[in-house]
């Protein structure tokens, strides 16, 4: 763990950062340049698929008989992004769970404003039970965006009465839409890619007229009772530290088991750069060996 590895990271994405003032398809084409600049690992495999009728990337490491499945949500503010963008970050999960890893390629906003992201979310989950495949033997997964679906589809399963995963883990949490969190301005300066003037200009694509405070666009403000064990990590160089820190504290608050892990000086979603940065390997091995136990204990602490 170096502070030049920091330092370089730093400077990549501040190249790379997305202005408030440029048009989505030239966000989407930055986002998309800025993940495919890390070529995937030779022993990786992404295969197109379908779950529940939602379109996905399943992912397979070679060498590893998949004991486990994760189920991943990626993130880009829900417009931005795909399935396969994201599949080194979702194996990597699955490396360290003897999982293999199912990417969803939930619908974009504006062209699919809420629920639609939430609807099939859930339609994924739910077909991946429909497969056979034990909750128990399920983590959900995902970041950014992404870990704001995973809290908002276990928030709606359980509403519907649909079994909970054994865990779920997020990374950099992407959780309260009226970007109500104080680190929106007190890491404004440190956080190298994202702005709150950035993320404000998408939410209305998202939220299309809906309120950004009802739970599923935002579950910062749902009722978290009854979710399953749940492993937040966040840099503390990143805007959205704050709504890391206050979903930990609301689901502690409701009974779920909980861990916060603030990593200091890494932006957002510092685990992407695990082949550069030391400290986002050293996070995923932490995730992984708290997920493992809960996988294999479902409902423990793990020890």
């Amino acid at each position: 763990m170096t502070t030049e590895q920091r330092s370089t990271l730093d400077a990549i994405l501040r190249q790379g950062a997305f202005p408030a003032d440029i048009g989505l398809e030239e966000q989407r084409a930055q986002l998309k340049a800025l993940l495919s600049a890390q070529p995937l690992p030779a022993d990786l495999t992404v295969t197109a698929g379908e779950i529940g009728g939602v379109p996905t990337a399943e992912v397979t490491v070679d060498g590893i008989e998949p004991r486990h499945t994760v189920l991943y949500f990626h993130g880009g503010v829900y417009v931005m992004g795909d399935a396969a963008l994201s599949a080194d970050l979702a194996s990597q999960i699955g490396r360290r769970t003897e999982a293999s890893a199912i990417s969803v390629d939930y619908r974009l906003a504006p062209e699919h404003p809420y629920p639609a992201a939430v609807d099939d979310a859930l339609a994924a989950y739910r077909g991946l039970l429909e497969r056979g495949i034990a909750p128990a033997d399920i983590v959900l997964a995902g970041e950014s965006a992404g870990g704001g679906l995973v809290i908002a589809t276990m928030v709606n399963a359980r509403d519907h009465g649909i079994p909970l995963p054994a865990a779920a883990y997020v990374m950099s949490p992407y959780v309260d839409l009226t970007l109500a969190g104080a680190t929106m301005k007190t890491k404004r300066d440190a956080d190298p890619l994202m702005s709150p003037d950035a993320l404000q200009a998408r939410i209305p694509d998202y939220t299309a007229g809906q309120d950004p405070a009802l739970g599923l666009i935002s579950p910062i403000f749902a009722d978290l009772s009854g979710l399953p064990p749940l492993v937040i990590q966040a840099g503390s160089h990143e805007v959205l530290l704050d709504d890391a820190v206050r979903l930990a504290r609301e689901a502690a608050a409701a009974d779920v088991e909980v861990t916060l892990d603030i990593t200091p000086g890494v932006p957002h979603v510092f685990q992407a750069y695990h082949a550069i940065l030391d400290e986002g390997a050293t996070a995923l091995d932490r995730a992984g060996r708290l997920l493992s136990a809960y996988l294999i204990y479902p409902g423990r602490s793990a020890t």
